[in-house]
């Protein structure tokens, strides 16, 4: 699992031409360019990450949808298509910090700055009952801390599940009670929270995997310039990445939808 905290060093052209018809459009659909900088990073990195482990080209990348595991509709889980070799990924982008996570296994990540009172009060109602009465016994000052650390691992949770938001938020319970009387949390599954590094104090982080499965405490920093040179053989001579077109087939943008803050 990486972090990744800032622009590729190379020109946004090249990271461009990495990306699917849908990934650009949602690119381009951007108002702020530091928006548009953070989805162009997270998605470099996923798919350079992924052609590193696949041992492809870059442009042979082709990521798609499973079907929904709540619904069958054509919004579950991010795959790749063709023979993915049982490479699972979930990326996740907040001011500051976007995230990328690869595994053998189903795998959610989740990454949040931590929102406003506004934010807090209207999503809290949307929360598990448990997970309510949890949060009455929070003291003010730490609530919105306490919230967004809960509110990542719900998400790293339906993200893993290939279910996104359109799973009721108030059907699981990933509150930190533990013992008699505490309600199950889902069955099979590890969920923890991670270290953000330098960003502890200003945003959240966590992790879901299937249980068993070993989850680290805090994610790598990603280094580009060793992530560029895995893969630099497939590099064209006009510096562009080697039949590096446009994607199409099952392409798409790959974001689970989240609360923007």
């Amino acid at each position: 699992m990486w972090a990744v905290r800032g622009s590729p060093p190379w020109d946004e052209e090249l990271s461009l031409s990495l990306l699917d018809a849908g990934e650009e459009r949602t690119f381009r659909s951007f108002r702020r360019a530091a928006d548009r900088s953070r989805y162009l990073a997270a998605h470099t990195a996923l798919r350079l990450l992924l052609a590193a482990r696949l041992a492809r080209r870059p442009a042979d990348v082709v990521l798609g949808r499973e079907p929904c595991a709540g619904c069958g509709g054509p919004h579950g889980r991010p795959v790749v298509l063709g023979d993915g070799g049982g490479a699972h990924f979930s990326l996740s982008h907040a001011p500051g910090l976007s995230l990328v996570a690869l595994a053998g296994v189903p795998v959610g990540v989740d990454a949040d700055r931590v929102p406003g009172p506004r934010t807090v009060e209207l999503c809290l109602r949307r929360l598990h009952p448990q997970e309510r009465r949890d949060a009455a016994a929070v003291p003010e000052r730490e609530l919105a801390r306490w919230f967004c650390r809960l509110w990542t691992r719900k998400e790293a949770w339906l993200k893993a599940c290939g279910t996104g938001l359109g799973r009721g938020l108030d059907r699981d319970y990933l509150g930190e009670r533990e013992g008699p009387g505490a309600p199950p949390r889902p069955a099979g599954w590890t969920v923890r929270n991670l270290s953000c590094g330098p960003l502890d104090a200003t945003h959240a982080a966590a992790l879901a995997v299937p249980e068993g499965t070993p989850a680290p405490a805090a994610p790598c920093d990603l280094d580009w310039h060793g992530l560029r040179s895995r893969v630099g053989e497939w590099e064209a001579q006009d510096g562009r990445w080697a039949g590096c077109g446009r994607p199409t087939a099952g392409g798409g943008p790959i974001d689970i939808p989240t609360v923007r803050h």
